[in-house]
């Protein structure tokens, strides 16, 4: 969506403040032990105390109120009772979420306990290449261009982007356009940021692998090679100057 009054912006502040908190809350409550679905109730319960919906629950039907993915799993990991996190693992906590008709998104992965797998510098890159994409987004910019700005960054730490996942637009739906904001140069996408639109931009960053696969649940994406995947994700507006995030809430 592109905002256009005040009402507009006040409602999408609102739900991403709303995401960005119940990530942080969600993050902070995961221990070790715990299972997945255990995290994603409790991530559910916070949405219902802000009076939120729970967006791909709303606009997809999905399985969970939140989708949380572990080691090799991109995104869109189903919440299960059988799914026990362990010391070590990359874990991904996607929360988005619907208020008075506006929609927010945002997400973070984060080693849980001690970094057993090495792979805290993976995590890191992530959230720095985020922000360095955040850094050149403004009216007027092809979106290539910030995907081809991510990819070269990945490869610079020695790791890969994965390219057929991306981030979006948003604001009346959870996916808006643009559709595809991509994390690597599409020169086939000829799309540029525009002025006071609003978009939630990913980094999924790869130890190998640069493609995922549906898994037999019809909705985890994860890698055939078991190559680990960091993402983040903030919901930005787009602005002559800087960005203004609007999932500052989630600390990072």
């Amino acid at each position: 969506m592109s905002i256009k009054t005040e009402e507009e912006l006040e409602g999408m502040r609102k739900i991403n403040e709303i995401v960005a908190q119940v990530l942080k809350e969600m993050k902070a409550y995961t221990q070790i032990g715990m299972s997945t679905l255990e995290i994603d109730e409790f991530g559910g319960k916070l949405l219902a105390e802000h009076g939120a919906h729970s967006a791909p629950q709303r606009d997809y039907d999905f399985p969970g109120f939140t989708c949380i993915s572990v080691n090799n799993e991109a995104c869109h990991g189903i919440p299960k009772s059988s799914r026990i996190l362990h010391q070590g693992d990359l874990v991904n906590i996607d929360v988005s979420a619907e208020l008075n008709g506006y929609y927010g998104d945002n997400g973070s992965s984060f080693i849980l306990g001690e970094d057993t797998q090495n792979l805290q510098p993976l995590v890191d890159a992530s959230l720095d290449i985020l922000h360095l994409a955040i850094r050149k987004i403004k009216p007027g910019v092809r979106i290539a261009e910030v995907g081809g700005i991510i990819e070269k960054a990945a490869k610079r730490r020695g790791f890969a982007v994965i390219k057929n996942i991306c981030g979006h637009g948003i604001g009346r739906r959870l996916h808006e356009e643009p559709r595809e904001i991509p994390c690597y140069k599409d020169h086939y996408n000829h799309d540029r940021f525009r002025r006071n639109s609003v978009v939630a931009v990913e980094t999924f960053i790869s130890t190998r692998a640069k493609f995922v696969h549906e898994a037999d649940d019809g909705w985890t994406l994860m890698t055939k090679d078991k190559s680990f995947v960091a993402q983040h994700e903030h919901t930005l507006i787009v602005r002559d100057g800087q960005a203004e995030i609007l999932t500052l809430a989630n600390g990072f």
